[in-house]
């Protein structure tokens, strides 16, 4: 468990009675989509046009966030609602689902099943999980990342570091189904990212390649980062979170460890910055100054879920960047406004692109997910993941 100071507590109780009374209008007005982005405010929709989106877990997710908290049945309706957009998926665009299958799967149907024992939310994560099951590399020991593209690079050896995030639907499965082989493929994998992804000052590579025959590392590459040998600032909150998650799921202590030592990395690169704002890559150019409240969003909750399990006397360590690191976000990249869909602006999907400083599902779900977790200052009431 966390412990917050009294007035901590009282500025995110406040916090989340904003995001409700905005998110309660958002999930009337965006009923009917899958927003990933949003264009002068208004939610786009994935629906329409890519329902096998990597992030379309993360409306539906959200919306079951705010429903545990608040009870109103408005929230449950649009997540439930969304899990039956999102289902298409599974059965009729599988050939375009990659390695997300957790995104997609756990923080929806997941979570439904979780809270609420329906059969149709369990068979959604049932299948989701055998098709992740599926990607794995048995001579390899990894998770395939893409699928195959017509005309494009041989990518069947790669894997990328936001996989970790996945696993949990795995481990899941195993208590489904009392059948430790899931668990067997998500320990493989984890174990082979902390290897070949986790370099030994706590930094993150972002994509690697593997011998398909073999699993020998054949090499790493820059992906979504600022260069080749750069910290992509999202790579790096999904080894943070991710290996915290393994570390629930199955008690392993060296997933812990790996957690830590990357929060300790990230912790002191954000000290580094004087408004403690998250930079879209650590090592990047000092101009243009690009940030990802993303990946900000994401370091905290995996943070505030290291601090809730180490000793008393670690709490703090990771506890009070998390909460500067919400703050700082708050005060500059948040839109409280009920005339306008998106909460936390200044995403970046990757450093070399045009698409960046605009608002992004994700970094909208796992901020409301961070503040969800201070406000109870416990995290034994429901893993999300």
């Amino acid at each position: 468990m966390i412990k917050l100071s009294p007035e901590d507590k009282k500025y995110f109780e406040g916090l989340f009675e904003k995001i409700d009374k905005k998110m309660k209008k958002v999930a009337v007005r965006s009923y009917n989509k899958i927003p990933y982005t949003a264009v002068n405010g208004v939610h786009d929709d994935k629906n329409l046009v890519d329902i096998e989106w990597w992030t379309n877990g993360f409306w539906p997710g959200m919306m079951w966030i705010m429903y545990v908290q608040t009870g109103d049945e408005q929230y449950k309706k649009t997540a439930t609602h969304g899990e039956d957009m999102i289902r298409k998926a599974l059965h009729t665009n599988i050939t375009g689902v990659g390695h997300d299958l957790g995104f997609m799967y756990d923080i929806s149907a997941g979570v439904h099943y979780r809270l609420t024992g329906t059969r149709q939310a369990k068979a959604d994560a049932m299948l989701a999980a055998n098709v992740l099951a599926g990607r794995f590399n048995i001579k390899g020991g990894f998770i395939r990342a893409w699928n195959y593209r017509e005309g494009g690079t041989d990518n069947s050896g790669w894997a990328i570091i936001d996989c970790l995030m996945n696993l949990p639907l795995l481990y899941r499965m195993s208590d489904f189904v009392h059948d430790e082989r899931y668990t067997y493929i998500a320990k493989a994998h984890a174990d082979k990212t902390m290897e070949n992804h986790i370099r030994p000052d706590g930094s993150s590579k972002h994509i690697v390649s593997y011998d398909t025959k073999t699993g020998e590392l054949i090499e790493d590459f820059g992906g979504q980062g600022y260069q080749l040998g750069s910290s992509w600032s999202r790579g790096q909150s999904w080894a943070i979170y991710g290996f915290v998650l393994s570390y629930i799921h199955t008690g392993d202590i060296k997933y812990l460890e790996t957690a830590k030592k990357v929060a300790k990395y990230v912790i002191g690169c954000l000290e580094e910055e004087k408004d403690y704002l998250p930079l879209c890559d650590f090592r990047q150019p000092k101009e243009p100054v690009i940030y990802d409240s993303t990946a900000g969003a994401c370091i905290a909750s995996g943070l505030i879920e290291i601090a809730s399990i180490v000793d008393e006397g670690e709490k703090a360590f990771y506890l009070e960047p998390a909460i500067k690191l919400i703050k700082a976000m708050t005060n500059k990249f948040v839109d409280f406004s009920e005339d306008t869909d998106p909460l936390l602006l200044y995403g970046t999907e990757r450093y070399n692109t045009n698409k960046y400083h605009i608002p992004i599902i994700y970094g909208d779900y796992y901020y409301i997910e961070a503040i969800y977790k201070l406000i109870h200052e416990k995290r034994d009431d429901i893993l999300f993941w």
